[in-house]
């Protein structure tokens, strides 16, 4: 039989099992409403689907295209960190398209991570952020991101117990999927920490403007000297609704984009060109779609938490992110998130992600989507309000 030492280096998905109890009950005819996987459910806004749609009729834009983005949309992307962040950047070498901040984050970590290189990522995270690592090769090493421990003392902790010294940090604030959000002065600490450490910095900025009552995302890039030891990465799946476009990018130090962007050159062709002339139209336009959409996740999330703490589940209400993080009742903590959830889709016919999904460190939460409509969010609230009477 083949050996793919590889494959063998990454565990059992554990969403499958929530997954597949889901699949049987709809096969069954069961009513599910699904708060599992974040798949943003609302239309890209109009004018951005016309302009994909006027610039596919263009043969010239049918052709392979650059796989670092086009001209037009690195400038655009320059613009657009400097209208929302002060953030001056140079769109030939500190800026280059992805498809997708996922394929993007993994890629660099690909082409900068070696075999035994130190990695830091929070526990719990969004699994492509640790399982980059594990892909590459390189020493993952687990930060816990718990409500009752300071973040900073434990990478200080872990930074002294560790040989060789870590080479990259990877964060993700607004924080998927504890919804942990954070101001200016944490990104202050990080650059100073990761000068005197000599650590790159990678930002997975993908919820900057999932944000509500009154919260502001800070960039990474706003601190001074950021840009010397680290890069962002910005999704369109979010802001403008483009989940299934796949297209994002990464922004900041020269030498990180430059290993990114040479990596790309051998693996893609790029995006879709019109799917980038698109993208252009969406970042150079206005911003009332995006608030638009922002209101819609805001209405959302009141529903889903006045709802859940209504039915004996207490749950605090985020400040950022597309997501509701809850602990799991008392009742049922012992169980575990995986066979939690397994309950929910039974007795309460509502699909959840299991917390251990994303670590260890997460197995007493679940986390919701707010990817349903609020008449399908209420029909979830009565579903589990039923399993805990019952």
């Amino acid at each position: 039989m083949l050996e793919f030492r590889r494959m063998k280096r990454l565990p059992p998905y554990v969403f499958a099992e929530v997954n597949d109890l889901k699949m049987a009950a709809r096969r069954a005819g069961e009513d599910i409403v699904d708060l599992g996987m974040g798949n943003p459910d609302l239309a890209t806004p109009p004018h951005i689907v016309d302009k994909l749609l006027e610039a596919a009729g263009k043969a010239t834009n049918h052709r392979y295209s650059a796989s670092k983005g086009i001209t037009k949309l690195r400038h655009a992307i320059v613009d657009w960190y400097r209208r929302r962040y002060n953030v001056e950047l140079d769109p030939d070498t500190e800026t280059v398209a992805t498809i997708g901040a996922k394929e993007g984050l993994s890629h660099l970590v690909l082409a900068t991570v070696s075999p035994g290189d130190v990695v830091f990522v929070p526990n719990p995270t969004y699994p492509i952020h640790a399982y980059s690592v594990v892909i590459a090769g390189g020493d993952l090493r687990s930060i816990p991101l718990t409500p009752d421990t300071d973040f900073f003392e434990n990478l200080k902790t872990a930074f002294r117990q560790t040989w060789p010294s870590p080479k990259m940090i990877i964060v993700s604030f607004p924080h998927n999927p504890t919804t942990i959000c954070v101001d200016r002065e944490f990104f202050v600490k990080l650059v100073d920490f990761a000068h005197n450490h000599e650590v790159a910095v990678v930002h997975d900025f993908a919820y900057a403007d999932l944000c509500f009552d009154g919260y502001q995302a800070p960039s990474f890039l706003e601190v001074p000297g950021a840009k010397e030891i680290g890069v962002e990465f910005f999704s369109m799946s979010k802001s403008y609704s483009m989940p299934g476009w796949r297209l994002g990018f990464a922004v900041g130090n020269p030498e990180l984009i430059a290993a990114l962007t040479r990596i790309k050159s051998y693996l893609d062709y790029g995006v879709f060109q019109p799917i980038q002339i698109a993208g252009i139209i969406a970042l150079n336009g206005p911003d009332d779609c995006v608030r638009e959409i922002v209101d819609v996740y805001c209405q959302r999330r009141d529903t889903l938490v006045t709802g859940l703490n209504r039915a004996g589940w207490p749950t605090e209400s985020p400040r950022g992110t597309m997501f509701v993080w809850s602990k799991i009742p008392d009742q049922f903590v012992d169980l575990g998130s995986v066979e939690f959830s397994k309950k929910l889709i039974t007795h309460a016919k509502v699909a959840v992600s299991p917390g251990r999904g994303f670590g260890e460190y997460g197995d007493e939460y679940v986390r919701f989507a707010l990817v349903e409509n609020q008449d399908r969010i209420n029909q979830a609230i009565r579903g589990i309000r039923r399993f805990f009477q019952s």
